[in-house]
């Protein structure tokens, strides 16, 4: 076999390897091509949204594997459908790749219910988005405390903070109107000013003393006239909210009430 080669002029045995080399590149080539089957691709369809039994039959039908990677829950898609594939839609993939389907739960996981009374109404709406819940109705009753959450409903009935309820429950809001309830105007005529302070504030009106010049200590004063007063120029009893204010005028001496200023 030397001797063959060592026969043959330097070009030709230069060519023969040459043409050795190539065909040994181009057998490899070729089998390599085959080993990895190139050219033997598919396009990934879409199967968001299908169920998931659907979206295996169409993959499967055009050549891949289907694997379930994960199930989640979303309260806007139909149960067992599926929410995200991987590879996604449209992407070029070799034959028998193996798609990973998540898909939605059938049945809502169950969370605890969060605390919102005593929120503001924009408060309370942010954590029922953050505990996926979903803001129903609003109603309002009177209360001071403007849009502040009074009542969290579920189902028609008050529902306590941490109670079990499922994912994506509808919850109801009772709101304050920012006002009291209407009550009738006390008769402070003669009072101490000390007992018709702790009297107003503890029925949630707000008061203002007005001392004429010879009150040092309030503590020690009497009320002498009042605005709004108790009846109205016509007779009528005058009526006032929760939150509203009432001015007093007190003096040092206590008033006595002439008989013929008391309305019949």
């Amino acid at each position: 076999m030397f001797k063959f080669i060592t026969a043959k002029p330097l070009w030709v045995n230069i060519l023969f390897s040459i043409v050795l080399v190539t065909i040994v590149i181009l057998l490899f080539l070729v089998s390599l091509n085959f080993i990895t089957r190139h050219g033997s691709t598919l396009t990934i369809p879409s199967v968001t949204g299908k169920s998931f039994a659907e979206a295996t039959r169409v993959l499967e039908g055009q050549g891949f594997e289907v694997q379930l990677q994960d199930s989640i829950y979303n309260d806007t898609a139909q149960a067992l459908s599926v929410l995200r594939q991987f590879p996604e839609a449209d992407e070029v993939v070799k034959r028998n790749r193996t798609v990973y389907l998540t898909i939605n739960r059938s049945v809502p996981p169950t969370i605890e219910m969060p605390l919102l009374e005593g929120l503001s109404f924009r408060s309370a709406e942010v954590v029922l988005k953050q505990y996926s819940l979903k803001r129903g109705d609003t109603s309002y009753r009177m209360d001071l405390a403007k849009n502040s959450v009074l009542e969290q409903i579920f189902n028609g009935v008050r529902i306590k903070p941490g109670s079990k309820l499922p994912m994506g429950s509808v919850i109801d809001l009772v709101l304050g109107t920012g006002e009291g309830d209407e009550f009738m105007v006390p008769d402070l005529f003669g009072m101490p000013y000390s007992e018709a302070k702790v009297m107003l504030e503890g029925s949630g009106f707000a008061i203002t003393a007005i001392p004429d010049g010879g009150v040092v200590d309030t503590t020690a004063a009497f009320v002498y006239r009042q605005q709004p007063e108790k009846y109205t120029t016509d007779g009528r009893a005058n009526r006032i909210r929760q939150g509203q204010n009432i001015a007093v005028w007190i003096g040092i001496e206590r008033p006595v009430r002439q008989v013929d200023s008391i309305p019949q």
